[in-house]
């Protein structure tokens, strides 16, 4: 018999109010966690699109930087506007389009590194690729202006943008809306007195503000002498984008500066310059340098010390350089090392590239050899500038005066037969043809010049000259004459009787054929003399005919077949300049330059006398005219070689910053050509801190600068 006993267990029961309440809340809470992670996955979306979009702009943004200079000087170019082809491609609206192209804005990532990771048939999804391709729709003017970019010309923005340059050039005013228009009809006006720290119109470059930049042609904050032209507009790239990524951006808005700024540095120069020793390795002695350089590349030697060191293609030290004080044992831009130097020390780092600001860079204007030589270049037509660019960025071509080596006496007897003197009166120029062999007429001896015909009164003014009256081989002659003088019978009688005659002058010329004690042929140059060589001619004056360029007319157009052009580096065979009576040069009142492809023999002093200052020039100590002078070659002494040569103001060169051999800037041959050694060579440099001490020829650089219009924007120039 089997017997089984049972336990009585507690009996037990379900819920199903407790079980349904758990159920909502655990569902709710499933409910409320996928849409925190919905909403956090949307605003990565949306965060992962603005720094996408972030992105995009500063590649758009230093694309425009990169492409509006370039476009700035062919629009200067001949044919820039020769037909729409040519101009198109030159356009505000093709600047932007080719800008969102070259930082292929259009994809989160490039077509080449998609197919260079090898994924089979990818999908990119992200919302913000789109076709970029229309710049109206992402680019506009900034205010009430239409169009693509407000130019900074004629009419203020207001607070917060730089103040406008003023233009009343037919041509340049409409173009500038249109293309980026540099110009020398650009100028400093009414509307700019707020913001430049000179009177408007006296000057056409003012002393500004250096932006707060990197690179270090001036500190930041500094003043210096420039010229700014600017150009504003706003840019939005969600917008063509935004029914795909319900995207909404405020527009940004930025201001275009192309900066021009005259070489004003102790030494400045898109060259690769060897700074702190001669050739023969002796170091820099007497030399005083105050204010920072700009080379295109610089090697430094020796123990140089440097207040700061700008260039673009890099820099080599020696350890016992210094720049701004600090001594550099390695790379002075190894990563890191400025911000280490602006945390402990406080200050701008001295040595600076170009490269090291995003939105900006630095071009210096350098023709080269072609700087020095009018007759190297064709006429230029169909431009859209009024400022063509060889006008622009060749010193020779922008001379008042000119005196051109026309003829030679035959192809073994280089001695020049002709010259041909250029000059402005009532500014227009003139050309004057001076046989050096022979005279106009059969009787008349050479250097004398047509004046006016018989009973025609003609006005020297205060110039002293000699005087003819006649015709064929019969003339009458007075000498040291000055003032009105009527050329007729009753002052010089008759010297041919019942014939027409001419009355002709012969002034002081301020130029002459000199040879050197070798034989070398030179054009001796006396700018003492040009003050009233110019009155004789009824020319404008000196503050007008201010520059000088020497050529040698090689051209198969105007030229003699005898003549060739000369070599660089200067020949022997080659003439040359000789520069004399050039100690006072305070006739002219603006400064003087002189530019030549010959070399260039001083012979004495020279701008030794000091001027008196112009209205507004405020610097201390004395002032003297600004001069400048250009050449491939310069030496000292015409007769004997000068013991030593004391050198004040800025040096610079036209060599290629990529030349394998560098320049020695403070180098100085003498007449023999031998070298001088470094205890004749005393040398003061300084910078030009005032646009009144600028010569009437001097090279040119660019700083392209972009900036976004932000609060710390508003109340800078």
């Amino acid at each position: 018999m089997k017997i089984t006993a049972y336990k009585r267990e507690a009996c037990g029961y379900v819920s199903l109010l407790l079980v349904l309440s758990m159920g909502i809340l655990l569902t709710l809470l499933m409910v409320f966690a996928y849409r925190k992670a919905t909403t956090a996955l949307a605003v990565q979306s949306s965060v992962q699109l603005q720094v996408d979009y972030s992105e995009k702009g500063e590649a758009i943004l230093r694309s425009i930087v990169a492409i509006t200079p370039n476009r700035a000087i062919r629009a200067m170019q001949p044919l820039s506007n020769a037909n729409t082809t040519n101009s198109n491609t030159l356009r505000w609206e093709n600047i932007f389009t080719d800008a969102l192209a070259a930082a292929n804005a259009q994809h989160a990532i490039s077509t080449q590194v998609l197919t260079a990771l090898g994924v089979a048939s990818p999908v990119v999804a992200n919302s913000g690729d789109a076709t970029l391709d229309n710049p109206s729709l992402i680019f506009k003017a900034l205010g009430t202006d239409t169009g693509l970019i407000s130019a900074g010309i004629n009419h203020s923005l207001g607070s917060g943008y730089p103040v406008p340059l003023s233009c009343n050039d037919a041509t340049d005013t409409p173009r500038d809306l249109i293309w980026p228009i540099i110009s020398t009809n650009k100028v400093y006006g009414t509307l700019a007195q707020s913001g430049v720290a000179l009177p408007v119109g006296t000057y056409p470059f003012n002393i500004l503000t250096y932006p707060n930049i990197n690179f270090g042609y001036a500190r930041p904050g500094q003043p210096f002498v420039a010229k700014r032209n600017w150009w504003g507009f706003s840019m939005n790239l969600a917008g063509p984008n935004a029914a795909a990524t319900a995207s909404t951006m405020q527009r940004r808005e930025f201001v275009l500066s192309i900066y021009e700024i005259p070489s004003q540095l102790p030494i400045s120069a898109a060259s690769f310059l060897e700074v702190g020793q001669y050739a023969g390795g002796a170091p820099w002695g007497d030399v005083t340098i105050s204010g920072g350089i700009f080379a295109g590349r610089a090697q430094v030697d020796g123990s140089t010390a440097l207040l700061a060191l700008a260039t673009r293609r890099g820099a080599t030290l020696s350890t016992s350089t210094t720049v701004g004080g600090q001594s550099f044992t390695g790379d002075p831009f190894a990563p890191g090392l400025r911000e280490i130097y602006q945390l402990t020390q406080g200050d701008f780092f001295p040595v600076s590239l170009a490269s090291e600001s995003g939105r900006a860079a630095f071009i210096p204007i350098n023709r080269g050899a072609d700087y020095f030589d009018r007759f190297a270049h064709v006429s230029e037509t169909a431009v859209l500038s009024a400022t063509t660019w060889d006008n622009y960025s060749l010193g020779a071509m922008q001379c008042a005066m000119r005196l051109d080596i026309t003829q030679a006496l035959s192809a073994t007897n280089h001695t020049p037969a002709v010259l041909r003197f250029s000059y402005l009166k009532a500014g227009i120029r003139q050309d004057l043809g001076l046989p050096l062999t022979t005279g106009l007429a059969s009787g008349l001896p050479a250097g004398y010049i047509l004046a006016c015909g018989e009973g025609q009164t003609y006005n020297f003014g205060t110039a002293v000259v000699d005087l003819a009256y006649g015709s064929g081989a019969h003339f009458g002659f007075q000498t040291a004459m000055t003032g009105s003088i009527t050329f007729n019978n009753a002052r010089f009688g008759d010297p041919l009787p019942g014939v027409i005659k001419t009355g002709y002058f012969k002034p002081s010329y301020p130029f002459e054929v000199k040879n050197l004690a070798s034989g070398k042929i030179c054009i001796a140059v006396y700018p003492t003399r040009c003050a009233a060589f110019l009155a004789a001619l009824q020319a404008d004056s000196t503050a007008a005919n201010n520059s000088l360029v020497v050529n040698v007319d090689y051209s198969a157009a105007t030229g003699s077949a005898f003549l060739t052009k000369p070599l660089i580096p200067c020949s022997e065979l080659d003439y040359g300049v000789i520069l004399q009576e050039c100690a006072n040069l305070t006739s002219f009142s603006k400064g003087f330059s002189l530019v030549t492809n010959l070399r260039l023999y001083f012979g004495d002093d020279f701008n030794t006398t000091a001027a008196t200052p112009p209205s507004g020039y405020t610097p201390a100590g004395l002032y003297y005219p600004p001069c400048s002078i250009f050449t491939p070659e310069r030496r000292y002494g015409v007769e004997i070689d000068p013991v030593g040569v004391n050198f004040s103001g800025q040096v610079g060169s036209v060599a290629s910053e990529t030349a394998a051999v560098p320049v020695r800037p403070l180098d100085t041959k003498m007449l023999s050509g031998a070298s001088m050694t470094a205890n004749q060579i005393h040398v003061d440099l300084r910078p030009i801190t005032h646009p009144a001490e600028l010569p009437p020829i001097f090279m040119m650089n660019w700083l392209v600068l972009l900036e976004e219009r932000r609060r710390e924007f508003y109340s800078g120039n």
